[in-house]
């Protein structure tokens, strides 16, 4: 009888680690979830993790509507230069004013994404985006980064 509990003792932990390691083998084959990092079908394949977007107005001097062709083709320029390629995408921002008026504005969004993101980068996206605003006459110009606004003054 003794000797039934001592056999008892190690196998019961061994079919245990046996148990958890099998589980974790088979989890490791089985694709990841759709929110997972990667899905099955995009294993294996290079993306770029980090976007920058910016909000080119269609104003000068903060209320004068003008064509903002020039500077959304200058931001296309230097967003293809220093991140290998950009998008622009027409859209309308809207605030309220401060007697709660509803103000619209047609701006069109620069963005890229971008493989090293690095601080010297982001340090030249945000001069220009500070240049861009004193050219187009703004108190400020909109600046995304990997998903956080902000207002460059």
């Amino acid at each position: 009888m003794l000797e039934r509990k001592r056999i008892a003792y190690w196998l019961i932990p061994l079919i245990l680690v046996i148990c958890f390691l099998g589980s974790a083998v088979y989890a490791a084959g089985q694709p990841q979830a759709a929110n997972g990092k990667h899905q099955s079908a995009l294993k294996g394949q290079y993306y770029l993790e980090d976007v920058v977007k910016i909000y080119v107005p269609s104003t000068y001097d903060v209320d004068q509507p003008i064509d903002n062709t020039p500077y959304v083709n200058k931001t296309l320029e230097k967003f293809s230069g220093m991140f290998g390629g950009a998008t622009a995408v027409d859209g309308t921002g809207a605030w309220l004013s401060d007697d709660e008026q509803l103000v619209k504005e047609k701006v069109t969004i620069v963005y890229s994404f971008a493989e090293d993101l690095d601080k010297k980068k982001i340090k030249e996206v945000v001069a220009y985006a500070k240049s861009l605003k004193e050219e187009m006459k703004q108190s400020s110009v909109s600046l995304e980064v990997n998903g956080k606004m902000y207002f460059i003054e």
